[in-house]
């Protein structure tokens, strides 16, 4: 095991970011800001809105409020110091900064797929079980869920930080990369990685393909209880209450199998950067826009909540 000297010997990182060009900086500043405030602004109005209308008060948005809650906390953990560090021309994070990007980042990371497993789930009971749904779904059960998706991966990213804390880093400190990921860390390293790779392989499989199994069965039995529906409108109702849902798993998991669940071998640092921008800055961005503009029940909560908001304005 490396002592503590050697851990000590690099205090700061390097992060390239995506390009070290001058000239290109305002574009990509201006880029990323402007996709932050949308994806904070539109997952702020999702949860105010669910919150506000009484109608909103049901499994499917609790989850997805805590949905829209993990999407902005992930960005939050990345986006701004690579917008101050671009706009300061500094690339430097220091190492304990580091660290717990990295966790929190994992820790909301994880939180997103399995809160997308538990919505699956939800969609689940009430469409191939409704007579249940009150009773396995009940406010209890619900708390349970998001209690058990936060104790599940705080513990995963806990167990990847104190295991990165555990290596040296003895002389590089550049990562290719525009935040401190498990996988360009360990590319780093000068101590033995095997326990943190074969950790990371696990785990990595167990949070994603875990939650993924679970979509896939739950809209298994979905649509095979759906075709059953005599009338075409009966069909076409139930199909909709889920695209938004099916969507948003298939923008997340695409680009998440990728990166995670890939070969050491297999990794570019162009193509790991592109996947890591889609999941980490485009899907919390898109997300709130796939739920309200694919659901009638949001954009009727979202209007009373933009009539409501101008009457206070105007206090009346």
């Amino acid at each position: 095991m490396a002592d503590k000297s050697n851990q000590s010997s690099v205090s700061e990182f390097l992060l390239l970011g995506f390009s070290e060009r001058p000239d290109q900086q305002p574009l990509l500043l201006g880029i990323f800001l402007s996709m932050y405030l949308v994806t904070v602004m539109g997952n702020v109005l999702i949860i105010l809105a669910i919150s506000f209308d009484p109608h909103l008060h049901t499994p499917m948005y609790f989850f997805l409020s805590n949905l829209s809650f993990a999407d902005a906390c992930f960005s939050s953990t990345i986006v701004p110091k690579m917008l101050v560090n671009i706009q300061t021309h500094s690339q430097t994070i220091c190492y304990e900064g580091c660290l717990a990007q990295m966790h929190f980042f994992m820790t909301f990371g994880a939180l997103d797929d399995f809160l997308l497993g538990a919505m699956a789930y939800d969609r689940y009971v009430a469409i191939c079980r409704p007579l249940h749904y009150t009773t396995l779904m009940s406010p209890l059960m619900c708390v349970l869920l998001l209690a058990l998706c936060w104790v599940l991966t705080t513990l995963a990213a806990l167990l990847h930080t104190l295991l990165m804390a555990r290596l040296s880093f003895c002389s590089g400190n550049t990562i290719h990369h525009f935040f401190c990921d498990v996988v360009p860390l360990l590319q780093l390293s000068c101590s033995d990685t095997s326990t943190n790779q074969v950790a990371l392989f696990i785990v990595g499989s167990l949070i994603l393909t875990g939650p993924l199994s679970l979509i896939i069965l739950s809209y298994a039995h979905i649509i095979s209880t759906i075709l059953q529906v005599p009338s075409a409108s009966g069909r076409q109702k139930a199909f909709s209450t889920c695209g938004s849902h099916l969507t948003v798993v298939f923008l997340f998991y695409g680009a998440a199998i990728g990166v995670y669940l890939c070969p050491p071998s297999s990794h570019s640092g162009g193509k790991d950067r592109i996947a890591a921008v889609f999941y980490t800055v485009v899907t919390p961005m898109l997300n709130p826009f796939i739920y309200s503009l694919r659901n009638k029940e949001m954009k009727t909560a979202l209007r009373r909540l933009i009539a409501l908001s101008t009457l206070s304005s105007r206090g009346l």
